[in-house]
C-alpha cells in the first residue's frame, strides 16, 4: 500500500498569512507541511477492508493517519486506486468527521477528499480552520496544493488577532 500518497491531503493546510488573503478575497496562501514529507507513516483504525475488484481500501473505526507532527482522523477513510491497475491512489476520502492536526494548525470537517492528479483537496460540512491565534469557519474550503492557493465559500466567518 502506498501510504505516503494519502498525505498529499496534509498539504491542504500550512502556516499562511491568512489576513492578507482575507483581504484580498480571493483565497488563502497554505505553505508549511513540507517538514513531514519523507518521514513514516503509521496508520491505525479498528478495521481495514481491502477490496480488489473495486480498487477500495477502506480504514474504519477510529482510524488515524500520522506523519512526523501531522495526525488526520476520521471515523473512516476509503483510498481509491487508479483503475488502470497501477496501484496509483486516485482518491482518498474521509468521512464522518474529519479531524486534522499539525504542530501549529488544526482543521475540522465533516468529510474530506483528496483528488491525487488533480492535486486538489475539499472540506466540506462545518469547516473549521484555525492557524495560531486566527480562525475561520465556512461551509466549504478548496484548496489547490499545486498553486497553494485556497479558498473557503458559504457562511464565512473568521476572527484575526491584530495585537503582534
Amino acid at each position: 500500500m502506498r501510504a505516503t500518497a494519502l498525505f498529499g491531503i496534509l498539504l491542504a493546510l500550512g502556516t499562511g498569512a491568512p489576513s492578507a488573503a482575507l483581504a484580498q478575497g480571493t483565497g488563502l496562501s497554505f505553505s508549511g507541511l513540507d517538514s513531514v514529507r519523507g518521514e513514516p507513516v503509521e496508520i491505525r483504525a479498528d478495521s481495514l477492508e481491502v477490496d480488489n475488484t473495486t480498487g477500495e481500501t477502506v480504514f474504519s473505526g477510529n482510524a488515524v493517519l500520522g506523519q512526523g507532527e501531522m495526525r488526520l482522523a476520521a471515523p473512516l477513510i476509503r483510498i481509491i486506486y487508479d483503475a488502470r491497475g497501477d496501484n496509483r491512489i486516485q482518491r482518498l476520502e474521509a468521512s464522518g468527521g474529519v479531524t486534522l492536526v499539525t504542530a501549529e494548525e488544526a482543521a475540522e470537517a465533516a468529510n474530506a477528499v483528496y483528488e491525487v492528479e488533480a492535486g486538489t483537496v475539499s472540506m466540506r460540512g462545518s469547516v473549521i480552520l484555525t492557524q495560531g491565534p486566527n480562525v475561520l469557519s465556512g461551509d466549504q474550503l478548496f484548496v489547490n496544493l499545486r498553486t497553494g492557493q485556497g479558498r473557503m465559500e458559504g457562511n464565512v466567518r473568521t476572527i484575526i488577532q491584530t495585537n503582534p
